[in-house]
């Protein structure tokens, strides 16, 4: 792993559920994913910050954040470490803010070069943040990290800082190679820069049941990851697609399409596997 750090810092204590949205494959839902969980997350009332991680900044145009209001950006926190309470901005959506990307992003690695910490910079400001925070209503339910789609450090930043990884893995063959690959760097971060780091879970994405290839893939991937994988599927949807192209997330595009109702499900299971999750913890 990038970094010249000697030890693992100790993580402090967050009231937020920190989720890595990641997958080191193009193209399976990443940004869709990221931007209509945190939406429908904001719809049954939690408080939801989306991270632009990549330096395309699909995140941020898919939520119609113009670039404008793209002052400072997630370049400023990275490399300048400016404190994300002076970066996010409230999007459209009630409960919904965006930490912004930056094109500068891509450059990063070479910035940082030998920077002391350089994988832990977005770690460092979610700790920063939650600091700040002096209340419930003052901070967030859930962060979401929308990754790029390879293994580079700005990836490495967001898994050292997530509580666990979120994988969307689009129902064709090919995607079953790049989830292989993604569990092994889960686990080279989880023993070198986070133990903490736990897998979420994994969403199937792009469903089409007209498809036989996308029933295999389903029966492959609940056979080998069982309870791992969401009960929800998304189905592959015009609308959803459509969306982005708008600047709104499919849910304030058209909530009643098939792709929208998806993550409105998958939000609810989410918020319940949450809940499970600490019952079990403090028992």
């Amino acid at each position: 792993m990038p970094d010249n750090a000697t030890e693992i810092p100790a993580t402090i204590e967050r009231k937020a559920r920190v989720l890595a949205v990641a997958n080191q494959k193009g193209g399976v839902g990443k940004t869709t994913t990221a931007i209509n969980l945190g939406t429908a997350l904001a719809a049954i009332g939690k408080r939801v910050l989306l991270i632009d991680l990549d330096p395309q900044g699909n995140a941020s145009t898919g939520l119609g954040v113009p670039k404008s209001q793209r002052a400072s950006s997630l370049y400023d926190v990275i490399v300048d470490q400016r404190p994300i309470g002076d970066t996010a901005v409230q999007t459209a959506v009630p409960g919904l803010w965006l930490l912004p990307s930056d094109p500068d992003l891509s450059g990063v690695e070479i910035e940082l070069g030998q920077a002391e910490r350089r994988s832990y910079r977005l770690r460092d400001a979610l700790d920063g943040l939650e600091a700040a925070s002096t209340g419930k209503k003052d901070g967030y339910d859930y962060i979401l990290i929308d990754c790029p789609p390879s293994l580079n450090l700005l990836t490495v930043n967001a898994m050292s800082a997530a509580d666990a990884v979120l994988v969307p893995l689009q129902c064709e063959f090919f995607a079953l190679e790049g989830l292989t690959q993604l569990m092994r760097t889960i686990d080279l971060v989880r023993g070198s820069l986070n133990p903490k780091l736990g897998l979420q879970g994994i969403v199937l994405t792009m469903f089409d049941r007209r498809n036989a290839l996308s029933g295999h893939v389903e029966r492959d991937v609940r056979s080998h990851f069982g309870d791992l994988v969401y009960t929800t599927v998304i189905p592959r949807n015009v609308r959803v697609s459509e969306a982005p192209s708008f600047g709104k997330p499919a849910l304030i595009y058209d909530m009643k399409c098939s792709g929208s109702q998806a993550y409105i499900k998958l939000a609810r299971e989410l918020v319940a596997r949450e809940r499970a999750r600490k019952k079990a913890e403090a028992a």
